[in-house]
């Protein structure tokens, strides 16, 4: 097909859009796209295993079924329109910022950035963790040292490349897999126990179980919009973002849902469930071999997440500082097309917060993933208004019923999350949201940094 004048002008206002960097940055093709996400995403059955015990074996397989179709699924297709129209590195923040102006896009970076400190800092304690369970002086400052020690050697490996980090990525999660499957096969011998008994708890009511398993399975498939950071790292960003999305979501689901419905029903002991207990229940289904090899599997998981979190997250203030939100050098790229210096200061507040209890604060966080989210499936909705001639090559399949879809099931699912939040959050996260605002107002009019013009497409 011939594209009208009108498309052709917009695709060209389309282009202009896009960071002047672009020539500047390495790219990576398919499979370590994939890996990479995967890793972020997901990085293996880890680190959620408290849900089984907390809302029940029989909720939680539940919400781990569902919850995907109202949550991960409607950012992901929100994601890949928006992706075919304005494919630009930064994705959702550059896309929140075309469809809502300079104040919306800013606190879309902000969140998305400053959020992820206190994740990413959770994944450095996370591996100490499963390494003081076999080696008990492993604690107080040994632990934080070797925290910082984990998450300064994943950054430093981000800061070579994302050609490098990708094809890391791929190699942690063949690592991954292996025990995992070895996992479902031995367990597939000997199964013993219903897996979905009880729905809940005995003694506790559904809705006292029922905003801890939402929350958590909120946790595990948030964040499907940050794949479209890296699209300057794209071979081919608006076929290869629909196609990762497409392999990850299902990858995703089966690696949460699988492993631990096996194990359950071979040992029925879903009381014991605590962070990190895959380790345990492999051990005790396959013998010590498996277990050593869960644990190895374990910490690779960990540092794969730490590898896609570094890698989504710094984009992030870098293409803000491109467009003006944040100092210019804070998004100067070395010589491997990586934005250094945002990775190097992200590096320091992730060491920082490894030294404290972050558990808790990562509930903290997903405050700041939901604004994100819910901006960016708000953006596709805002950008069909403002924007619907524009080249589409991808588009949410429903007409206005697939854009109800993508933008009331998050929005109600977020809401019910706000709603069940614990006291601790409820005070606390108000803050960490604060700090956007407060940020704009600071950088805007107290450093006097002004903005580029914002994305456009001719149809505005």
């Amino acid at each position: 097909m011939i594209p009208s004048p009108v498309m052709q002008t917009e695709r060209r206002e389309i282009d202009k859009s896009r960071p002047s960097t672009a020539a500047h940055l390495r790219q990576i093709g398919f499979i370590p796209l994939l890996a990479v996400f995967y890793g972020y995403t997901a990085g293996g059955p880890f680190g959620y295993e408290v849900i089984f015990k907390s809302a029940g074996p029989g909720m939680a397989f539940l919400f781990l079924a569902i919850v995907p179709f109202f949550w991960c699924v409607p950012i992901s297709l929100a994601s890949a329109e928006l992706n075919s129209m304005l494919p630009v590195q930064g994705g959702f923040y550059r896309w929140s910022r075309a469809a809502f102006g300079d104040f919306w896009g800013f606190q879309c970076g902000w969140w998305n950035w400053s959020g992820t400190f206190l994740l990413n800092a959770l994944y450095g304690v996370m591996a100490m963790d499963y390494v003081a369970d076999y080696v008990p002086w492993v604690h107080g400052y040994a632990k934080w040292a070797g925290a910082c020690l984990v998450l300064c050697l994943i950054a430093y490996l981000n800061a070579r490349g994302i050609q490098v980090a990708g094809w890391i990525g791929v190699a942690l999660l063949v690592a991954i897999l292996i025990p995992v499957v070895w996992l479902c096969i031995v367990s597939m011998f000997h199964l013993n126990y219903n897996p979905l008994v009880p729905l809940v708890p005995p003694g506790k009511s559904f809705g006292s179980v029922f905003g801890v398993g939402l929350a958590l399975a909120m946790w595990n498939y948030a964040g499907y919009e940050q794949l479209s950071s890296v699209t300057g790292e794209m071979k081919e960003p608006q076929r290869d973002l629909v196609r990762v999305l497409t392999w990850n979501t299902p990858m995703v689901i089966l690696t949460y849902i699988v492993p631990p419905l096996l194990a359950l029903s071979v040992l029925g002991n879903w009381r014991d469930w605590e962070m990190g207990y895959i380790v345990t229940a492999s051990r005790l289904v396959g013998g010590e071999a498996l277990g050593a090899a869960m644990l190895i599997a374990s910490l690779i998981g960990v540092l794969s997440l730490s590898n896609s979190t570094i890698l989504y997250t710094t984009r992030i203030p870098a293409t803000m500082a491109e467009d003006g939100y944040l100092p210019a050098w804070l998004g100067k790229l070395s010589r491997f097309g990586t934005p250094t210096r945002a990775i190097a200061i992200s590096t320091v507040v992730y060491c920082i917060l490894a030294k404290y209890r972050v558990e808790d604060l990562v509930n903290i966080y997903i405050w700041t993933r939901i604004a994100t989210s819910l901006l960016t499936v708000f953006a596709a909705w805002r950008m069909r208004a403002k924007a619907p001639n524009a080249p589409r090559r991808f588009r949410i399949p429903g007409g206005m019923s697939g854009i109800l879809y993508i933008v009331i099931f998050p929005a109600l699912l977020c809401a019910v999350k706000v709603y069940y939040s614990e006291p601790f959050v409820l005070r606390w996260a108000p803050w960490l949201l604060a700090t956007g605002p407060v940020a704009y107002v600071v950088l805007r009019w107290g450093f006097r940094m002004r903005p580029v013009p914002e994305p456009r497409v001719a149809s505005e």
